[in-house]
């Protein structure tokens, strides 16, 4: 199949785009105008640095607090090899691929606007490595979320000097043997191209961008999986009627309500005339509550949409102004805080799904205790419920605030940072978290739903539980559950 071909230029990254660059086979490449962008960004500089007295902060000084520190002309190249060889002091788990060749092309993109001073070959060896798959290996602690992403950045820059190490169809090698076999050569960092490379959001944003795409996906199935909780539950459908949401008329509530009544149009449990006059909360407030996440979801989404098409690095030159400014782009707060309030949008819909999965174990409303035939000698769906509680317990912990911290570095210079980068890689446990709390309703909405035969669910529902117990069948007897929720997981991930 060929590649599908993604041309940065001036157009504006949208989300549509970070999916392909995620799941699609791409080949990215600069447009011409770009280009040129870059190539006069550096000509500029070159030019100031030949023709100006006043020093130019992390071309012609050292960085952080050594910024009095003057760099003689011979020194400057290797004052940007010095930089990315002593800020890689990542530790910690590795950073997913997907998220490092994200940064990669987020980097190439932020550096193509031509306010950053970089080489054009150096901008191409970013989009190279992502071309032919040669993925840095990046550690998820280090960075402060202020200078940028110092220490990640680090990580993915030193394979463009031929350093570090990368993985490369899947296998982890040192860049420099790497090289060797593909015949590469590395780069020779000029003036401020250390700099450029390191300050900026990529680790930021390319965690938060992949999060809010997945999010985006889960959130709408958490609408389907939560409507064949309903039915199983035998819950009615007054609380999703248009006239209840129009009169509190805030966005995620309406579609929410809209899109259950349409899941669950033509199901004749719900349609039956019910025994009990209200359902728990958990069914009841689905629209209040999966739609106040929806709408943070899209506030999110609205501000790493800003920051990925955004200059982030220091200092930014700009060439029309005649002015090369230090100032603070890279600093990422807008991100941490929008993290930080992804978690809480994500770990809002694992609480409330586990609540359903808790009604339905129950033994309530016609069901039997634990989703079992025979309970007592089978203790059925009990520890599902367990794994769920535990899950969402952890989601408050990593909902703890990263934004609202603060330590001082680099002698003080650097007083106020983001913890940003916490903020990120906290929002991807939960991300994760999410996806097994709703595949675990999955598993017990339609268990609970097969006791509700002969009645049928809709028509949408029924086909989609279908497909499911091709992968997963209704379970009779107690036996190890993990492989189902294993399946289940991975049916969410496949197929929808």
């Amino acid at each position: 199949m060929a590649k599908l071909k993604i041309q940065i230029s001036d157009k504006t990254i949208g989300y549509d785009l970070i999916d392909k660059l995620v799941n699609a086979d791409c080949h990215v490449s600069l447009s011409k105008s770009t280009e040129k962008k870059i190539v006069a960004s550096r000509k500029f500089l070159d030019k100031k640095i030949k023709s100006s007295k006043a020093p130019i902060y992390g071309v012609t000084t050292g960085f952080g607090s050594l910024y009095d520190q003057s760099i003689s002309g011979h020194d400057l190249e290797k004052l940007q090899h010095n930089l990315v060889v002593s800020h890689a002091v990542g530790m910690g788990e590795e950073v997913p691929s997907e998220i490092v060749k994200l940064m990669l092309v987020l980097k190439a993109q932020s550096l193509s606007y031509g306010y950053s001073g970089v080489a054009l070959s150096t901008v191409k060896r970013l989009l190279d490595f992502y071309n032919k798959d040669i993925v840095p290996v990046v550690y998820q602690q280090g960075s402060l979320g202020a200078s940028g992403d110092l220490a990640p950045l680090a990580h993915m820059s030193l394979p463009v000097l031929g350093l570090g190490e990368v993985y490369y169809k899947g296998v982890k090698q040192q860049t420099s043997t790497l090289f060797k076999k593909l015949k590469l050569k590395p780069l020779k960092l000029k003036s401020k191209e250390g700099v450029a490379l390191l300050n900026g959001t990529q680790f930021m944003s390319a965690y938060g961008t992949f999060s809010v795409n997945k999010a985006r996906k889960l959130f709408e199935l958490a609408d389907l999986i939560a409507s064949i909780s309903l039915d199983a539950f035998d819950c009615g459908l007054g609380p999703f009627d248009a006239s209840i949401q129009a009169v509190r008329p805030h966005a995620g509530q309406i579609s929410t309500a809209a899109n259950i009544r349409k899941i669950l149009r033509g199901s004749k449990i719900s349609s039956r005339k019910k025994n009990h006059v209200q359902d728990p909360y958990s069914f009841r407030c689905i629209p209040q509550v999966h739609g106040a996440s929806k709408d943070a979801l899209d506030h999110i989404a609205n501000v790493f949409q800003t920051e990925i098409n955004s200059v982030t690095d220091n200092p930014t030159i700009f060439i029309k102004e005649d002015k090369i400014i230090s100032a603070g782009n890279f600093h990422g707060q807008p991100l941490a805080i929008n993290l930080d309030y992804l978690c809480i949008a994500m770990a809002e819909m694992c609480s409330i799904s586990e609540r359903r999965v808790y009604k339905l174990v129950s033994g309530k409303r016609g069901l039997p205790t634990y989703l079992i035939a025979n309970p007592g000698l089978n203790s059925g769906f009990m520890m599902t419920q367990y794994l769920a509680a535990s899950i969402v317990s952890q989601n408050k912990q990593l909902c703890t605030p990263a934004s609202v911290d603060t330590i001082d570095s680099s002698n003080g210079q650097e007083d106020h940072v983001s913890m940003g980068a916490n903020a990120a890689t906290k929002a991807y446990r939960v991300l994760q978290n999410m996806e097994t709390v709703l595949a675990i309703e999955l598993f017990n909405a339609a268990q609970a739903l097969n006791f509700r035969k002969p009645l049928k669910s809709s028509a949408l529902i029924e086909q989609f539980v279908a497909k499911y117990r091709k992968r997963v069948a209704v379970i009779k007897n107690d036996k190890v559950l993990r492989k189902e929720i294993l399946a289940t997981v991975d049916f969410l991930r496949k197929e929808y």
